[in-house]
């Protein structure tokens, strides 16, 4: 599937739960990969926030994403709508520092989106994949969180809060194109002794009895009541039984449980891609929710480099071997770090450097414990790139590469007597006046062990 943007920008305007400031919101379409971005039109210089896991500053009733001064408060309701309608493209500007609740729901985002439509781009979809159980456990809460390998999104939520008012329930979404109808009218929910508290945090200063849904979990007296509907700028409050708040009728029986996946779905998009798999939650709220969303983020980092890993089929004819590498190349015993190259395309270069206890260094080298030096697997790296060059030129025997730059290197495991160095390199950007910049990486089986990016120039020789 491509990824898609919406067809036509919108305004939607209404008052943030916890700031209790007006916001108006404009949606604008956005190009392909961009994902989706809030930009403050308030504050200097407009800034722009990324919806992803490592922008979120506060969990507390809400998530809170921040790129330098700049916030935006309550993200998870539009996010939700955004993913539970599969656009993966937009730019959100703000006059204020939150997202308007609405009636505590994501059902008015969706229908500004199903008015606007979308469109389809031209860019494939890049999925997060689930391809093993990845789980999280919080001892203090007992909240659970399992991701589970699936062909298609799934949500299993389940809550539990002790309480004989709200029994424990669950709710599931077994199909993305159920989200309109079955999750996003599902409102917030809040226990009736917790609104004081969140009253003296500061928070909830846009909160009404129109936004959430209230469980009176507990009766309370009525002098408590009135001075709980002076903070609330209520006339009056009634509670009559245990139950809901002024009889507030649910729009289902398990509202509050579709409300929490409601939460999960908009808190996981800021994994940064669509996920693939089989999500279950037990007792889920925005701090747990967000842990689990960046030990996703480490998981799809991880699959991302994996996908990276160069395939080395030792029984296949070498593109160049050690020889011809001795014809391109300057470099002599002890110093030939290519044995041999085993892919090659017009921008990548895939070598191979077997690492042996022969090896000279190892005399000098921590003896007695050898390791193969990082400096030499960049040596490596240089050599194996300057092959890709140099086999560009007409005589690539009279040319030489040196070393303009190193960047961004990092170690990441030990090489040893015994391993095989597979080293790839990837340009960066064409070749102009010589200057070559290139992207490498080192891997002991499917393990990276070294990454740097390399800047070069190619000299011919003047004899």
């Amino acid at each position: 599937m491509n990824q898609r943007t919406i067809k036509n920008e919108f305004l939607v305007d209404g008052v943030g739960l916890h700031t209790g400031s007006f916001v108006k919101m404009k949606f604008r379409p956005a190009p392909e990969n961009f994902g989706i971005r809030f930009q403050r039109m308030d504050l200097p210089d407009q800034p722009v926030i990324l919806a992803d896991v490592s922008r979120v500053v506060s969990t507390n009733r809400g998530t809170t994403l921040q790129e330098g001064v700049a916030q935006v408060w309550t993200v998870e309701h539009v996010l939700s709508a955004l993913i539970g309608l599969g656009i993966d493209n937009v730019l959100i500007e703000l006059d204020g520092p939150e997202i308007p609740i609405k009636d505590g729901s994501a059902k008015d985002f969706v229908n500004f989106l199903d008015i606007a439509g979308w469109t389809e781009q031209n860019a494939e979809r890049d999925y997060f994949r689930i391809t093993e159980p990845i789980s999280f456990e919080d001892e203090t809460t007992g909240a659970e969180f399992l991701a589970l390998p699936s062909d298609k999104l799934e949500i299993t939520t389940m809550i539990d809060f002790n309480s004989k008012t709200l029994a424990p329930q669950y709710a599931t979404l077994e199909n993305i194109e159920d989200y309109k109808t079955e999750i996003a009218p599902c409102r917030t929910f809040v226990f009736l002794h917790e609104l004081e508290k969140l009253i003296e945090q500061n928070l909830i200063k846009g909160g009404d009895l129109n936004n959430a849904i209230v469980i009176v979990d507990r009766m309370m007296s009525q002098d408590e009541l009135d001075d709980l509907a002076k903070k609330l700028n209520k006339p009056s409050v009634k509670v009559e039984r245990e139950g809901v708040l002024n009889t507030i009728k649910l729009y289902f029986d398990n509202e509050p449980a579709r409300h929490k996946l409601l939460d999960v779905l908009g808190d996981l998009a800021l994994v940064g891609k669509p996920i693939l798999g089989n999500i279950v939650t037990k007792k889920p709220g925005h701090k747990l929710n967000i842990e689990f969303a960046r030990i996703l983020k480490r998981k799809l980092i991880e699959q991302k480099r994996m996908q990276g890993v160069p395939h080395y089929d030792p029984d296949k004819s070498p593109v160049y071997t050690t020889e011809q590498i001795k014809s391109m190349l300057p470099h002599r015993y002890p110093f030939l770090m290519v044995d041999k190259v085993v892919e090659m395309t017009d921008k990548m270069v895939v070598g191979v450097k077997n690492i042996t206890i022969n090896e000279l260094i190892f005399q000098g080298h921590f003896p007695g414990n050898p390791i193969f030096p990082g400096v030499l697997q960049i040596e490596a790296m240089a050599q194996t790139g300057g092959i890709l060059v140099l086999a560009t030129q007409e005589e690539p025997n009279r040319w030489d590469t040196y070393f303009l730059k190193i960047d961004n290197a990092k170690f990441k495991q030990k090489v040893l007597p015994g391993d095989t160095l597979i080293i790839k390199m990837e340009l960066a950007a064409p070749m102009r006046r010589g200057i070559v910049q290139m992207i490498g990486t080192a891997y002991v089986g499917s393990k990276l062990v070294c990454e740097a990016d390399l800047t070069a120039q190619i000299v011919k020789r003047e004899s």
